[in-house]
């Protein structure tokens, strides 16, 4: 295990997770008093469940640490000391060469504790982004239990998605059950955001004529899809006072030449890259919003089959985008809150940029679904 770079980054974190910073520690100083942290926690090693887990771009230098080439990661962060973060710690990747050993090493684990939370590990790795309602989802979808206090879901965005997963979802229920009902509606919106593909769902499945693993992996992205669709109508006006604010802030105190250069073309940059995100976003949005208005207006499963046989590919690229997108809005506005003068020096900007920068990254065709890239989705 090496010893990471990022503390300083990471201090600036303590009190906050981001859609691509799970922190831990934060959670467990929180809810220290909270039974079901103890009963359900995210991690059975104690040391593995105050740590921060990051979605992370690989660089080129770190490329030796595995075994194929790949785009992005997910990084463990592991203090020296919880109390205090400048002291440093130790990072390990979900799956790097000498993985299991040093996980082992580094989490104190006996008997069959370390092949549970690698299990977690993995899922974890396995989805675009730790946002509070994937996260959730994904855990449900392999029947990880663990206590709420990990996932940031207020009642009030939980009844929000439900309502908007309604309207969506309430055209198809007729197609698929034969009632255009409220109950009929509220089954299977419930049936869609539970996690499970249960008898609820049997209809629709027929009616697209899948397979129960092809649909169970389809409607997982699909949800996906439905949350990234309301998530954008909330966030997005929050997204443009975050860049202007980029765009505007000056640090404190001495700047030399080269960080005023450098500060500026990283403000250009993430202004840049949250744009031709922001578009790539849209243009995949409204190819599920196309073939799902094909199904419903027509009737025929046809393209919305093939969208659903397509969309966990679709769904790893939309995440890591709305993740880097998210992760700039939530850790700005932690970091420099609206009732407060933003005060910052050169070099902890220079690091936040870099940070920012760092989270859109391109997945490798080797990461992605067996499937291959969707043409439909290029350019």
């Amino acid at each position: 295990m090496s010893v990471d770079r990022t503390i300083r980054f990471l201090c600036a974190l303590d009190g906050a997770s981001t859609s691509r910073v799970l922190n831990l520690r934060q959670i467990a100083r929180v809810h220290a008093q909270d039974p079901e942290h103890g009963q359900k926690p995210l991690f059975l090693s104690p040391v593995i469940n105050t740590a921060f887990v990051l979605k992370h771009r690989i660089r080129p230098d770190e490329n030796y640490l595995f075994g194929y080439s790949r785009a992005s990661g997910t990084k463990l962060i592991i203090p020296f000391d919880p109390e205090d973060l400048r002291a440093g710690g130790r990072s390990l990747f979900i799956d790097q060469r000498g993985f299991l050993k040093n996980l082992s090493d580094a989490g104190n684990y006996g008997g069959d504790k370390l092949e549970r939370d690698i299990t977690v590990l993995r899922l974890l790795d396995a989805i675009p982004s730790l946002d509070p309602f994937l996260l959730r989802e994904h855990l449900r979808n392999h029947e990880i239990e663990v206590a709420p206090c990990y996932f940031a879901i207020s009642e009030g965005d939980q009844e929000r998605m439900h309502q908007f997963a309604a309207g969506e979802l309430s055209r198809l229920v007729q197609l698929a059950s034969g009632s255009n009902s409220d109950g009929a509606t509220g089954r299977m919106v419930s049936a869609m955001l539970s996690g499970q593909v249960t008898e609820k769902l049997e209809p629709l499945r027929m009616t697209l004529d899948l397979s129960v693993p092809d649909f169970r992996e389809g409607a997982f992205s699909w949800r996906g899809f439905l949350y990234y669709k309301w998530a954008i109508q909330e966030f997005w006006p929050r997204v443009m006072d975050t860049l202007r604010e980029i765009k505007a802030i000056t640090p404190h105190g001495p700047v030399t030449a080269a960080q005023t250069a450098s500060l500026a073309a990283a403000k250009r940059s993430i202004i840049e890259m949250v744009r031709d995100n922001s578009r790539h976003i849209s243009k995949v949005l409204e190819i599920y919003d196309e073939s799902f208005a094909g199904l419903v207006a027509s009737g025929a499963p046809k393209t919305f089959r093939e969208f659903l046989l397509s969309a966990p590919y679709m769904f790893l690229e939309l995440g890591e985008k709305m993740g880097a997108i998210s992760h700039i809005v939530t850790f700005w506005r932690y970091r420099f809150p609206k009732d407060r003068p933003a005060v910052i020096d050169a070099d902890e900007l220079g690091i936040i940029f870099q940070d920012f920068v760092g989270g859109f990254s391109q997945r490798t065709l080797e990461q992605s679904s067996p499937l291959g890239r969707p043409q439909v989705i290029q350019g």
